[in-house]
């Protein structure tokens, strides 16, 4: 947890905490992440719960400090959360490929992280939107390719089916199965046997 602080380096009252106090902790993050209770109530408890268990409180700064970056975490994960279900309607597997997958994906890891590092610009943000408009562009491509050779085995299909059915009415009155089988795939795949 201390790796990653930005700062002098120096560990607050919440990072020196001994491992018995975790559990507190979590219970407090939990409440804060409830939004129901205001933040000085829960310091209040969280030092009650320490003080049983003869652990020194949290300093206010300490806690306010970590309260903060926790709602501001919470907000953007929301707010990512709000803009990948507006994206998510439009990244269905019926019409995107797999590597289109992996690009969105890849896409929204890059996003998640220039925005946890509070360092994007109004130039990263306008390359950010250009490499999702390049995405969806993309996206739209695969689907309509797929979609268009779809359509064409569906109609070679169809025109196999056709023949079949047209070859097996003039034999007899009950068409042979084998005979039909023969004709789809002399019609579909162009396999003729001797």
């Amino acid at each position: 947890m201390a790796d990653d602080r930005r700062g002098r380096g120096r560990l607050d009252s919440l990072e020196l905490l001994p491992e018995e106090a975790q559990d507190d902790v979590i219970w407090a993050v939990g409440q804060l992440n409830e939004r129901r209770r205001t933040t000085a109530d829960i310091l209040f408890e969280l030092n009650d719960r320490l003080e049983v268990k003869g652990i020194a409180p949290i300093s206010k700064s300490a806690f306010y400090r970590r309260s903060a970056r926790l709602a501001k975490r919470v907000m953007q994960l929301e707010e990512r959360r709000y803009v990948y279900a507006g994206i998510a309607e439009k990244l269905t597997p019926e019409e995107i490929g797999r590597n289109d997958v992996v690009l969105g994906e890849f896409l929204k890891l890059l996003i998640d992280n220039l925005m946890d590092k509070d360092e994007i610009d109004t130039k990263g943000a306008m390359e950010l939107a250009r490499a999702y408009k390049d995405t969806v562009v993309a996206q739209r491509h695969s689907a309509e390719h797929r979609r268009k050779g779809e359509e064409e085995a569906k109609a070679k299909l169809l025109k196999a089916v056709d023949a079949a059915a047209v070859a097996a009415d003039g034999t007899s009155d009950k068409p042979d199965g084998m005979a039909v089988i023969k004709k789809i795939r002399e019609q579909i795949y162009g396999i003729f046997e001797e």
